[in-house]
């Protein structure tokens, strides 16, 4: 092995191990902060909300508010936004977080059951949540405005495949920019604006990819140190020949108005 001896391996295995075992609330990535480097998109998420919001003189929505700091960060009108949530952990977090910020936070269970009555919003946002189509636009008014950015079904593959072998996420190629804009257009809306990328994910330690992996698990099932140990010895050889570890993202963004 490359400059490897039973000493360095050791050191890494305990250092890993320590990472698997490391808190994560919300969704918060500052652990990892110039430890992971992520390729910019070509889109501004945020900018685009902004504007929407400011031209918005109904209510918003926050799909996925996830644990609310983005949604804090953007300062939405008080008493007529309202975050849903699906994860236990994040819904007791942002029940106590965004009430006092005239934030309405509901928990839900299904995408095909969001608890708002029909036309109740005139902007909906969604930043890496599930959602049904339908369901959005039932509860967005006419005219209203659905703005979401998407992880897309081809995400870390690669990477995940590696670690996992016939155990890894399988892609899903159907999970896309087109497919999506095409079942929102036979769902009655208008896409005004579509894009995807597969942008480079590089990781400077092996440590901050363990913690990633045991994060994002939907994408790296049944991942740990043990299980893939063999693997990021080898990922940590690469890494020391070249300095990252790199790994292609999928994501796509659509901007679409209910007709």
């Amino acid at each position: 092995m490359m400059g490897t001896d039973k000493m360095d391996m050791d050191y890494w295995k305990k250092s890993w191990l320590q990472e698997e075992q490391r808190s994560f609330r919300g969704w918060d990535f500052s652990a990892l902060s110039g430890r992971m480097d992520e390729e910019a998109l070509p889109w501004d998420y945020e900018a685009a909300v902004r504007t929407y919001m400011s031209a918005a003189a109904g209510n918003l929505l926050d799909m996925g508010t996830g644990g609310g700091e983005f949604l804090l960060s953007l300062s939405p009108p008080p008493g007529r936004t309202y975050a849903t949530e699906a994860y236990p952990p994040n819904v007791e977090i942002c029940s106590k977080l965004l009430p006092p910020h005239g934030i309405e936070l509901r928990q839900v269970y299904s995408d095909d059951a969001l608890p708002f009555a029909d036309g109740s919003f005139e902007l909906v946002m969604n930043r890496h949540e599930a959602f049904s189509c339908r369901e959005v636009h039932r509860i967005l008014q006419p005219g209203g405005v659905f703005i979401t950015q998407q992880v897309g079904g081809r995400n870390n593959r690669a990477l995940s495949e590696f670690l996992l072998g016939e155990h890894a996420a399988p892609a899903d190629h159907h999970f896309c920019m087109e497919p999506v804009c095409s079942e929102l257009q036979r769902s009655g809306f208008k896409v005004i604006e579509a894009a995807e990328v597969f942008p480079l994910l590089r990781f400077r330690d092996i440590g901050a990819l363990v913690y990633f992996a045991k994060i994002i698990e939907w994408e790296f099932p049944g991942f740990s140190v043990e299980k893939c140990y063999d693997r990021l010895v080898l990922l940590q050889q690469q890494l020391e020949r070249d300095g990252y570890i790199e790994s292609v993202e999928h994501r796509f963004m659509i901007t679409a108005v209910k007709i």
